[in-house]
């Protein structure tokens, strides 16, 4: 078969949607757009940060909504030596699960510690907030360590 035989098509992978978040991210979207943190009380008590529409054990639907600090622990975290594009930072930095206070799981968000040696389980950071006030995640710039 001749090169000039073979059919060929460009493709473009691409997502032309826009996907509803629903009333519970929704209302955790707007709380960032005012600088405040939420998180949903599940059937066992704990809070749930970011809050989710539905218990975890149980499968029921949650409703009780509980506002927590902006600032927490790191339990765990990965340094990230050269950002690509499009991650938080374009300098290095670390991706960390915080423990909010009041919260009882781990967000996953960046840390800005400066260098890798500033970073340890166990250490305070607080929430940097932008200045655009979006309702989403963009509201958040990273976490930095809490001064001490």
């Amino acid at each position: 078969m001749a090169t000039s035989d073979v059919l060929r098509a460009p493709h473009v992978m691409e997502y032309t949607y826009t996907r509803s978040v629903g009333p519970v991210i929704e209302r955790f979207f707007a709380g960032l757009g005012e600088h405040r943190l939420q998180g949903i009380k599940g059937s066992d008590g704990k809070v749930i940060v970011p809050p989710t529409e539905y218990d975890p054990y149980t499968g029921e639907t949650l409703t009780e909504f509980v506002d927590v600090a902006d600032a927490g622990t790191v339990t765990t975290w990965a340094w990230v030596t050269d950002p690509r594009p499009g991650q938080p930072l374009d300098k290095p930095f670390a991706w960390a699960l915080i423990k909010l206070d009041g919260a009882d799981t781990g967000m996953l968000h960046a840390v800005d510690a400066g260098d890798q040696s500033k970073m340890s389980t166990g250490m305070r950071v607080k929430v940097r907030w932008t200045q655009d006030n979006a309702p989403d995640m963009s509201s958040i710039a990273c976490f930095e360590p809490e001064a001490s």
